[in-house]
């Protein structure tokens, strides 16, 4: 008879703690390291550039907005407000490419 508890399933790793919104802004997207602990105004003007979002401005919110998404629990107030007011220069920068074409 087995311990009683939880039953581990066999082939499957351990959950770890660590999260993978780290490699996340470093890996899968192409801004430069570093980008997201800068202040909202070099965020958003980095992530507008065609080196870091060859698709346009819209590419580089989504990339923005998947960050803000995953790191979740793990902003604090002050960086989360930060990225909201890089996220609202962003959207500003949307419309105004949309409005002149």
């Amino acid at each position: 008879m087995k311990a009683p508890g939880r039953a581990r399933r066999s082939g499957v790793k351990a959950r770890s703690r660590r999260r993978w919104v780290r490699t996340v802004k470093t890996v899968s997207t192409a801004p430069p390291p570093g980008l997201f602990t800068k202040n909202a105004r070099t965020i958003a003007r980095t992530l507008a550039l065609p080196r870091v979002s060859p698709k346009g401005v819209t590419s580089g919110l989504r990339m923005l907005m998947f960050f803000i998404n995953r790191a979740g629990k793990g902003l604090g107030p002050r960086r989360r407000a930060e990225l909201v007011r890089a996220k609202r220069m962003m959207q500003e920068m949307v419309g105004k490419e949309r409005s002149h074409r």
